[in-house]
């Protein structure tokens, strides 16, 4: 019984710090490794069209496959309504890469020139943000 008690006590003050453990640790996010983000928006020339979006994405999906690539998202306008929050375009590609390098063999890859060859015809415009990390 008395083992029992010890046991809970001792349970209790581990919870106890790991609770002020937690709270003392302010709360991060999470920064990328990579140091090069690049991010296209496709605006299409039938917006309306489900399957040249649909082959739009699949182009994308078949262009991950570029060797430099870190990571990658394809991605639609989400469901947020801001006045800041531009939300015209169908299709958005984000990718990371470990440097500008990087960056520049995947504009030449053979992977990332027959996507464009093949979907550019779906598109009418396109903008591309590229970024470097800060040091």
């Amino acid at each position: 019984m008395k083992e029992r008690a010890h046991g809970r006590i001792i349970g209790a003050i581990v919870a106890g710090l790991a609770a002020a453990s937690l709270m003392a640790t302010p709360a991060r996010s999470a920064e990328l490794p990579q140091k090069f983000v690049h991010h296209v928006y496709f605006w299409l020339k039938q917006p309306g069209d489900a399957g040249d979006r649909a082959r739009l994405i699949d182009g994308l999906r078949k262009l991950a496959a570029v060797k430099t690539i870190r990571t990658h998202h394809i991605g639609v306008p989400a469901a947020t309504d801001r006045e800041v929050i531009d939300r015209s375009y169908a299709v958005s590609w984000m990718l990371t890469f470990d440097d500008k390098a990087d960056q520049d063999a995947y504009q030449v890859d053979p992977i990332h020139l027959r996507f464009v060859d093949e979907c550019s015809p779906l598109w009418e415009r396109v903008v591309v943000y590229d970024s470097e990390a800060i040091e």
